[in-house]
């Protein structure tokens, strides 16, 4: 794992890849390159933190880990790269987006024009074994990213944390919930959209939350392609 820490997170975060935990988990996941198939490409591990660098952080969004089929997974939690239909999980995003705002569903699945605007689109696995979820699950990746969490939650301005589903809301101890907000549902995957997520207004919710803080609102539309 040759790949560097964006130069925009190397401040905030640059000191835990010296760490002894993050070594192991270098070589466990070039171990895994060499004997199976490793999404997303290694260009691609950090790109939430390319996209959005520490400073222009206003909402952090967390997922799992990445999408396990090939083509899927770019970097982004429950983006997809251009060309590949969006997974299910995302086509309930979009259908909540439309209920919330009344924006149409766009005909594609990736989400970077989010992360450009200062939504930090983190899963708390960035690495997966091809068709295996959840393969790469304790080997030192949730210790990563759970810096990355305690970071945004010590920026002075406030952000939102949006949590959905069970494991992400784990993490609501590494929050500050007195500077920072919290929106939380139910997971948009079809197992449990019915049982909270839909009608949560996620969306609008962010956006109140940003401009009562005096940050600009997200613009969720996605451009067709």
């Amino acid at each position: 794992m040759n790949v560097e820490i964006p130069v925009g997170w190397q401040a905030a975060i640059g000191e835990e890849t010296s760490l002894p935990y993050f070594h192991k988990l270098q070589e466990y996941v070039e171990r895994e390159r060499e004997e199976n198939l490793v999404f997303p490409p290694e260009q691609d591990i950090f790109k939430a933190l390319a996209y959005t660098p520490y400073d222009e952080v206003k909402v952090l969004l967390l997922g799992q880990d990445p999408y396990h089929n090939v083509g899927q997974a770019h970097g982004l939690c429950f983006s997809v790269r251009p060309g590949v239909p969006p997974p299910p999980s995302l086509l309930n995003i979009y259908k909540e987006m439309r209920s919330d705002l009344g924006v149409k569903i766009p005909n594609n699945g990736c989400l970077t024009p989010w992360a450009k605007q200062g939504v930090l689109m983190l899963n708390a696995v960035l690495t997966v074994r091809a068709h295996m979820p959840n393969s790469h699950k304790g080997k030192g990746w949730e210790t990563f990213t759970d810096a990355i969490i305690r970071k945004v939650s010590a920026k002075e301005s406030p952000v939102v944390f949006v949590l959905w589903g069970g494991y992400a809301q784990k993490k609501l101890p590494l929050i500050d919930t007195g500077r920072h907000s919290v929106v939380q549902s139910a997971h948009p995957s079809p197992l449990s959209a019915h049982s909270g997520f839909f009608s949560s207004k996620p969306f609008s919710k962010i956006n109140s939350l940003l401009t009562a803080s005096g940050e600009l609102p997200i613009d969720w539309r996605i451009p067709d392609l």
